[in-house]
């Protein structure tokens, strides 16, 4: 179920603003392999770093989900839930 004010969730959320920017890393590892593999010798170190970056980007995006975020929830300001 949806709350009331999804969009305002989805625009102000840590955990949404943490899982894009991992969703980011998550594209731009395959890129950086396919361009490091034509043009560069690959580098072990900035592919693990990558990799590390987005384990942490997304473990803290679950640790963002879990904790409540008082202004933009909807069940903390006295607004009941969307029903639906």
């Amino acid at each position: 179920m949806l709350v009331h004010n999804w969009r305002e969730v989805l625009k102000r959320a840590w955990s949404v603003r943490l899982m894009v920017l991992a969703l980011l890393f998550i594209v731009l590892e395959p890129i950086y392999t396919f361009v490091a593999a034509t043009w560069v010798a690959k580098n072990i170190y900035i592919q693990l770093g990558m990799s590390i970056v987005t384990g942490l980007i997304t473990l803290a995006a679950i640790i963002a989900r879990i904790f409540v975020q008082q202004k933009i929830s909807g069940d903390l300001n006295g607004k009941p839930p969307a029903e639906g």
